[in-house]
């Protein structure tokens, strides 16, 4: 690609984060460049400087440098991060975490405390093992959506750039139906409902939450909508429920459940640990069950991811059965967010 660019922010786009727009636009632009543009001024809004997690507006304009998408992006001394091949070890550590393949995608069941990319003291992360994968396929497989560390499941892989792109696609108009299981402490009542609440975030670095944004056109509040349904329950302590995200907002379903007094199982950022129900563990007890999408070359994928083992033992203390059919799920009804 060449020449400077300057595209218009689009009214779907409103409040959607500067870094998560240049994934849909530019899926095969990493992060590392990104960042480097950004604090080189070479991307800008308006004119102005920003920063990766600016929210935009609607009519905003982004000026876009050029973008040689085909070479390697360079590290930080100016030479080119050439990916090293994955050892036996990590090989084999990402074919466990395959529940789905063919061509042109990977569906994987993400370990809970992976990352699903790299940061301060982060040594093995997902990203990492693509970067890895790339010296032996034709093309660096790519994320498609992220996943919290600490939040077990799904998690979908595109091969190529071209399904990278064509992934983003689905994921910016919302035709990616998803369904978490959390154990949360006590149970909600009504048992089934709909939580519509925004988000803004808030806190000092390092301890950065998901606030509710009290008035929903202040800057950097998005809306965020969450199905619930309660599918058993060991009262008054713990419910497992099964979660429809509508949105896809940072922490929407950890700062939802909190927001309406019963906090995800082990979630010390939005609940009390003190609070932690016996004979349980101190992990988060967040997953990424199910996924459902068309795929971009024909059919549908609808794939389920079993629960991590700290979430199952913690089904045996509550005699939940994981493995039943038949369950309620949150939210059936279609809703435009």
């Amino acid at each position: 690609m060449s020449g400077v660019q300057q595209i218009h922010v689009k009214r779907t786009e409103e409040g959607m984060r500067l870094d998560r727009w240049f994934k849909v636009h530019f899926p095969t632009l990493g992060h590392g460049k990104l960042s480097k543009l950004l604090r080189t001024g070479q991307v800008r809004v308006n004119g102005a400087r920003v920063k990766s997690n600016a929210r935009l507006e609607s009519g905003q304009m982004i000026r876009v440098p050029p973008l040689n998408l085909d070479a390697d992006t360079p590290d930080e001394t100016g030479e080119e991060a050439k990916p090293k091949p994955l050892s036996a070890a990590d090989k084999a550590y990402f074919e466990s975490m395959i529940l789905f393949e063919d061509k042109h995608l990977y569906v994987l069941n993400k370990p809970a405390g992976l990352a699903v990319q790299g940061g301060s003291r982060t040594t093995r992360h997902v990203d990492g093992l693509l970067m890895g994968l790339a010296t032996e396929m034709y093309d660096r497989p790519r994320l498609v959506h992220r996943l919290d560390r600490d939040t077990s499941g799904i998690l979908v892989i595109a091969k190529t750039r071209q399904m990278a792109t064509a992934l983003g696609k689905l994921w910016q108009t919302r035709s990616v139906r998803k369904i978490y299981w959390a154990l949360v402490n006590g149970v909600p009542k009504p048992e089934q409902g709909k939580v519509d609440k925004p988000l803004i975030k808030g806190g000092g670095a390092g301890e950065e939450r998901m606030h509710e944004a009290h008035n929903p056109h202040d800057d950097g509040a998005q809306r965020a909508v969450t199905h619930y349904a309660v599918i058993d329950k060991a009262p008054p302590a713990v419910a497992w429920v099964s979660l429809k995200p509508v949105t896809g907002r940072q922490h929407q379903l950890r700062a939802h459940m909190a927001m309406i007094g019963h906090p995800i199982v082990g979630d010390g950022k939005y609940g009390d640990l003190a609070e932690m129900p016996d004979g349980m563990s101190r992990k988060l007890h967040l997953h990424a069950r199910r996924i459902t999408f068309p795929h971009p070359k024909g059919g549908t994928v609808d794939i389920s991811a079993l629960i991590p083992g700290h979430m199952r033992q913690s089904f045996e203390t509550c005699g939940f059965d994981p493995d039943r059919f038949d369950i309620p799920e949150a939210g059936e009804e279609d809703e435009q967010a």
